[in-house]
């Protein structure tokens, strides 16, 4: 058996016998115990015959503005490989099943505490307000991202305004109100969700980011035309939102609108692109000599546009 080398230093480490020995990992585990670039980690895993990669969770379609056509898969090909994919040997089949499983229940139980604290936020908002029964008549509050595929994680990373540590996935909330809410309620709306935000930025015991808009439905329906990069990403948020708060009737008439639109073919041939261009990616990384990956070719495995602009 031929084993695939990866170097840490001036040390080999033969993959398929750190494996060997620790049992399958997820790819953020595996790079803790061998030591090595991320990159170089991924291909040797590729590479190794004997290695076997199961991924957690799906892939889903991200709007980025420096991808041609905008189109691409998230999570990243790095960004999966560390926090979705569980890493083993061929023959350590039934540990790899029990850690898959372990994972996909630690996402939904993150997704979900993450969907209660958007839900708790938004409520105290409205029914601390005193125009709370316009509030909740005249408005829904949507939740989307990370929660809505039930693929949120608590890995830290810094939100990028502030500089400060936040646990992972942000909480996607938009706001939609009708032409009963007038714009001075939306205004003060946003700016008692401005101070939470902060607030919740903030505080220690928190650290969790809330990335939110609030409209009416008459921008609702100029978004629709998904003739702009902003208009498209505010569909897709539109199409894969989920109830938090507030109006059923509202939240009714948004999705058929967007049905009415074509949103949903018009992502789908999206979704479609970025599958193939993630294929073409993966292989053009996996056959090239690591001193020809280039910033462009590292582009390929981890873009810097990993978030989504609210609109």
């Amino acid at each position: 058996m031929n084993a695939v080398l990866i170097y840490s230093g001036s040390d080999a480490l033969n993959l398929f016998d750190l494996l060997g020995h620790y049992g399958p990992c997820t790819g953020a585990e595996l790079l803790d115990l061998a030591g090595v670039e991320v990159f170089s980690l991924w291909k040797a895993c590729c590479m190794e015959p004997h290695v076997v990669m199961r991924r957690v969770g799906r892939r889903y379609l991200r709007l980025d503005k420096s991808v041609d056509g905008y189109a691409r898969l998230s999570p990243s090909i790095r960004r999966e490989f560390l926090t979705y994919t569980v890493v083993g040997l061929a023959d350590q089949a039934g540990e790899m099943t029990a850690r898959c499983l372990e994972l996909e229940r630690e996402f939904a139980r993150i997704s979900e505490q993450k969907r209660q604290l958007a839900y708790e936020v938004i409520r105290r908002i409205v029914e601390s307000s005193p125009n709370r029964e316009q509030l909740c008549a005249h408005a829904c509050y949507l939740i989307a991202g990370d929660v809505t595929y039930g693929m949120a994680h608590s890995v830290e990373r810094f939100e990028p305004s502030t500089g400060r540590p936040v646990q992972g996935s942000d909480l996607d909330v938009v706001i939609v109100s009708d032409e009963e809410l007038t714009a001075l309620e939306r205004e003060e709306l946003d700016a008692a969700i401005y101070r939470k935000k902060w607030y919740m930025l903030a505080m220690p015991q928190i650290r969790e980011e809330i990335d939110y808009v609030v409209k009416d439905m008459v921008r609702v329906r100029s978004q629709l035309a998904f003739d702009t990069f902003r208009h498209m990403i505010a569909c897709k948020i539109l199409q894969e939102s989920e109830l938090l708060y507030g109006s059923e009737h509202i939240f009714a008439r948004i999705k058929r609108l967007v049905e009415e639109s074509d949103i949903p073919r018009k992502l789908a041939r999206l979704e479609e692109s970025a599958i193939r261009e993630r294929g073409e990616a993966e292989r053009q990384l996996v056959e090239l000599p690591a001193a020809a990956c280039t910033p462009a070719c590292q582009h390929l495995f981890f873009t810097d546009e990993e978030r989504e602009e609210i609109c």
